[in-house]
């Protein structure tokens, strides 16, 4: 037999709308205060781990420019993955082979600079007397907010809004913005 006693215990045993509606609502918040950190925490990883790289090409440049094309850069990155004759080992990792190569979020291209071409390499491939590396985030203010660029002398710069700097803008009195 029913009694109103069974009925409070039940409805004593669950969430109310209300409670359920409290909680879903809490989470809510907390989820829109802490997402937009993890994003700008995953921006900072992207832009840390680009500028390693952008770095660990200019070192492979300069090895490059001292072993295989005396004064000379690589065009390409597939030109720094060969290695010379009688090497095993290329000038930069296979990682960034393609171009351009994507990485940590970016895209990253590596060409010739403004300053002519240079003498032909160790493996009968044209060099350039400069080159302009360039580093861009694949998605504009979630995989990166800054754009970076590099040339021979092999400082870094950047610019906030997303697009590399040109070699003009690197130039001296151009404008850009040398990462300290």
């Amino acid at each position: 037999m029913w009694s109103p006693r069974q009925a409070t215990t039940q409805r004593e045993a669950g969430f109310t709308l209300i409670e359920l509606i409290v909680v879903v609502a809490t989470i809510g918040v907390v989820a829109a205060i802490a997402i937009p950190s993890l994003l700008r925490a995953k921006i900072a990883t992207n832009e840390t781990a680009t500028l390693g790289s952008m770095r660990a090409v200019n070192s492979a440049q300069a090895a490059y420019a001292a072993a295989a094309a005396p004064g000379a850069y690589a065009t390409s990155f597939g030109v720094l993955t060969q290695s010379c004759p009688g090497s095993s080992q290329g000038f930069i990792s296979p990682d960034l082979t393609g171009d351009p190569a994507k990485k940590s979020g970016y895209f990253m291209s590596l060409g010739p600079g403004s300053l002519g071409p240079g003498q032909i390499d160790c493996n009968g491939t044209a060099t350039s007397l400069g080159y302009y590396l360039t580093a861009t985030p694949i998605t504009t203010n979630l995989t990166g907010s800054r754009g970076f660029a590099s040339t021979s002398p092999g400082v870094v710069y950047f610019t906030v809004t997303g697009l590399p700097p040109t070699e003009a803008e690197m130039a001296h009195g151009g404008g850009a913005t040398p990462i300290q």
